[in-house]
């Protein structure tokens, strides 16, 4: 073999090298720049999530702790008022009338606070899924 077909060969393969491996440099660049974008949507999703979450925490607390006061307060004036019972009647009367009262309220306060848990949920939830599909979608 000829020398200048031999340097020849060497110059092809170190160019033929050269192009492999800024192809591959630059795929790599291009897959790290997918990938980052993505995390960076995923904790973007995320921390939007954990702030719809920790709203409608602080909202159902709020709510319960309103429903307690309420509760509370029925009890208060319903000591005063048997208090002031002069009859057997009367007690049962008012008895009934407070336990009547009662579960009505209970029953639509926990109907509120599930109904106000679920939102959360949902507010929570879908979008953490639709948002971690996405971004991580963008990888496949």
């Amino acid at each position: 073999m000829d020398t200048n077909v031999k340097t020849k060969s060497k110059i092809d393969a170190s160019e033929q090298f050269r192009e492999i491996t800024e192809k591959g440099a630059t795929e790599s660049k291009k897959a790290f720049a997918t990938m980052s974008a993505a995390s960076s949507e995923a904790a973007d999703v995320m921390k939007n999530c954990y702030s719809t979450a920790v709203k409608g925490a602080q909202d159902y607390n709020n709510k319960f702790i309103e429903f307690t006061h309420a509760n509370t307060n029925a009890a208060f004036d319903f000591a005063h008022r048997i208090s002031g019972v002069k009859s057997p009647s009367e007690f049962v009367e008012l008895a009934t009338e407070h336990a009547r009262q009662q579960v009505e309220t209970l029953t639509n306060q926990t109907r509120e606070l599930t109904a106000l848990a679920q939102r959360v949920t949902v507010a929570t939830a879908e979008p953490l899924k639709m948002g971690t599909t996405k971004a991580f979608g963008q990888l496949s």
